[in-house]
């Protein structure tokens, strides 16, 4: 394990959130990951961990539609506000914020909660999806395909008693892994000038190449957030994700993604989403989430 990592301060914070999307299940994304045992795996490596529990989120049954064009927000940007407290606390007390999904819109809480904290940020958006739609674009009307959007101010979202975004710096936003935009996500992207660093980036130039360059672009002042969507991992090694898609990262691939970045020693928060074990094969996905946040957190062979 990296030394400088030794004795780091984790803060677990669970976020059953399932309303950004139509697929049912990745509520219970923070309980599969818990049983493949993420917090006695860190513990194992000098961590200190604290679980601070999950933040309150409805239910689909019970929740408000109001809005087709954006289905749920109330009651996601709820849930956000919740996310974004505990977040702001546990980076007010020194320790790493953790957030494990439930699906991606829930990184609204978190960048906001970081925002409080320590201003605009750098962010590392490692999906097969770019999640940059807006209610005036998305094709599903599904939150989950917007956090991106909102963190950047092009939703007009608000998370109550946090400031409006922008949360992040447009200029340090990376997405690694694409592999799936939408026609309004191109334009926004360019209109951002976001880097977008795709899979036939990985495929032409290498792992390590694309992740050198994304490091470059994120870092700075503030926070530097990494936001891991299981679905950037190809389905033949995370089966369990609300949308997959073909073509992703191999194991060997992700894992390598994650040790640049506990090389790099920039990390001050991860959220780990859209694990959905009603669709994985003996919790497979758990399993990967799990040792992939160990090495982003330093693990290594020697």
């Amino acid at each position: 394990m990296n030394p400088e990592l030794r004795n780091k301060e984790v803060g677990i914070i669970g976020a059953p959130l399932d309303l950004g999307q139509e697929r049912r299940g990745v509520d219970m994304g923070p309980s599969a990951i818990r049983y493949s045992g993420l917090s006695e795996r860190l513990e194992s490596m000098g961590i200190k961990v604290t679980d601070h529990g999950d933040a309150r989120a409805e239910i689909p049954e019970l929740a408000s539609e109001r809005d087709e064009r954006a289905r749920y927000l109330p009651a996601i940007l709820g849930s956000c506000a919740l996310i974004a407290k505990d977040v702001a606390n546990t980076a007010q007390s020194g320790a790493m914020s953790l957030v494990l999904g439930g699906d991606h819109s829930i990184a609204m809480g978190s960048l906001a909660g970081l925002h409080s904290v320590h201003g605009p940020g750098g962010l590392l958006w490692i999906d097969a999806h770019g999640d940059l739609n807006t209610p005036d674009t998305s094709p599903s009307g599904n939150v989950h395909g917007m956090p991106l959007a909102a963190a950047l101010g092009a939703c007009d979202f608000t998370v109550d008693g946090f400031e409006p975004a922008p949360w992040v710096e447009p200029g340090r936003v990376a997405i690694v892994g694409a592999r799936q935009l939408d026609e309004g996500e191109k334009r926004l992207v360019h209109e951002k000038g976001l880097a977008v660093l795709t899979m036939a980036d990985i495929d032409r130039r290498g792992l390590a190449s694309v992740m050198h360059e994304a490091l470059v672009v994120i870092g700075g002042p503030g926070y530097v957030h990494i936001s891991l969507d299981l679905d950037v991992c190809d389905p033949e090694i995370a089966p369990g994700v609300g949308t997959p898609v073909r073509g992703g990262l191999s194991f060997r691939e992700a894992h390598l993604a994650m040790e640049l970045l506990a090389e790099a020693g920039v990390i001050t928060s991860m959220e780990v989403v859209e694990v959905n074990p009603i669709l994985d094969n003996a919790n497979q996905t758990g399993d990967l989430a799990v040792e992939l946040v160990a090495s982003a957190l330093g693990a290594s062979i020697l």
